[in-house]
């Protein structure tokens, strides 16, 4: 009996019919490096080239008694290849298309706790600006200029317990026309 490596292809697909599977390994091995090197060069990604060549060596296997290959093998092996490869590339490019329509545009839509947060800084700013005109400078001064009561006082030219009484008045008064949460939204962010 000869060694399977002596075998033509021919005579090897002839026996992988049969079931043969010495033959599978010497065909295998007559080709993996040549077809692995052929997938890196076109994914240049080692482990998608090996799994390329997993799937077209296990497909020859599970085809082996209906599979008719007219010309030669090699030809069939590197066009079973390049096939694989070609669905590689299409299947990545769907993927991709699908997360970038599942992906929303940030920029674009504003979230809904966005848009309450902005309803409600309008409400305070609204009862902000109907406060008395001193007492609505001075509320502004400490909550939203970031200023200290003495300097505030400095400033305006009053004593730093009559700032202190304006903005306490403020936030009594917006507490009351506001509510307890609007209220503890302003403490946090004015």
């Amino acid at each position: 009996m000869k060694a399977y490596d002596l075998y033509t292809d021919q005579e090897l697909l002839e026996l992988l019919r049969s079931g043969d599977s010495t033959a599978y390994t010497e065909i295998y091995h007559r080709y993996k490096f040549i077809l692995h090197q052929h997938a890196w060069n076109k994914l240049r990604n080692k482990e998608e080239a090996q799994d390329i060549l997993q799937e077209v060596f296990t497909n020859l296997w599970l085809k082996r008694e209906t599979i008719h290959i007219s010309s030669n093998l090699s030809g069939y092996l590197y066009s079973a290849v390049r096939n694989r490869i070609l669905d590689h590339f299409s299947h990545n490019d769907v993927k991709l298309k699908y997360i970038n329509n599942l992906k929303p545009d940030l920029g674009e839509v504003p979230t809904d706790h966005r848009v309450r947060e902005n309803q409600l800084k309008a409400i305070i700013e609204k009862e902000i600006a109907e406060l008395p005109p001193r007492m609505r400078e001075v509320f502004e001064m400490s909550r939203k200029q970031h200023m200290t009561y003495k300097e505030i006082a400095a400033e305006l030219g009053t004593s730093e317990e009559t700032v202190k009484k304006q903005v306490s008045g403020a936030l009594k008064v917006l507490r009351i026309k506001l509510g307890i949460f609007i209220y503890l939204f302003i403490l946090l962010h004015y």
